[in-house]
């Protein structure tokens, strides 16, 4: 039986891949907190080995690398956090740490665009993040590489620059809960799919950026990705109509 929508479903979000015409789907996109020592250090928090925390940010979050993203709304902090992007291609739940690669379809460089403010207000208030992680354009993700001979990237340098200046520059060996660990845990409570996305944590020395900045980033073997900062857009209110239908 043919399935009937009251409006058109949108376009599934897609991720580029590396090389290929076929594009990724997205399913769901989860984010780790804090997973660099330094980091957390400088968002006044005990980098001690704790359990890792999980945020999420919508599928059509996802834009793709050479993106002008606008200035979002109701923010005076926009900052960039540069990360390791996994891309799941098996599905798997309670996963151990020794089978976990087994699930990984590949890697990408994404940046986790943060209404900074936003989301320390709500850390503050003890309320969820969604406003200053989960907004729209909030997840440039460059074109994934596919797990080519059993490479996964444990090491080497992930950096960050503004407009030519280097911001971020640490070495992912210095995840506090490496790529195997994060999705065993994450498994544990979400019966992880394909198209399902992770985010693995920031470096330190995150930091605001405006419209007209040039960001650019890296990681050792995945390439880069580049995102330009535009003006807002000018959005004009919407009259709602009492009584209409669709």
């Amino acid at each position: 039986m043919t399935k009937s929508y009251v409006f058109d479903p949108p376009i599934p979000p897609t991720v580029a891949v590396a090389g290929e015409p076929g594009r990724f789907p997205v399913r769901r996109i989860f984010c780790v907190g804090r997973n660099y020592a330094a980091h957390a250090r400088e968002m006044g928090k005990d980098p001690d080995r704790e359990p890792p925390f999980f945020f999420t940010k919508p599928a059509d979050a996802v834009v793709d690398n050479g993106t002008t993203v606008p200035y979002p709304p109701e923010t005076g902090n926009f900052q960039y956090e540069i990360e390791l992007v996994v891309a799941i291609g098996r599905e798997g739940f309670d996963v151990s740490r020794e089978a976990a690669l087994d699930l990984v379809f590949g890697y990408g460089v994404g940046i986790d665009l943060t209404r900074r403010d936003l989301q320390l207000e709500a850390r503050n208030k003890g309320r969820p993040w969604d406003w200053g992680k989960a907004f729209d354009q909030s997840a440039p993700i460059a074109p994934l590489h596919r797990v080519n001979g059993g490479w996964h990237p444990a090491a080497g340098r992930i950096w960050l620059a503004v407009n030519g200046a280097v911001k971020q520059d640490a070495d992912l060996a210095e995840l506090i809960w490496p790529v195997p660990d994060i999705i065993s845990i994450l498994s544990r409570s979400m019966d992880l799919k394909p198209g399902d996305l992770i985010m693995t944590g920031t470096p330190a020395r995150v930091g605001a950026i405006v419209a007209g900045d040039k960001v650019i980033g890296g990681i050792d073997g995945l390439g880069e990705i580049d995102i330009t900062v535009d003006q807002p857009i000018v959005r004009h209110s919407l009259r709602v109509v009492r009584n209409s239908l669709f």
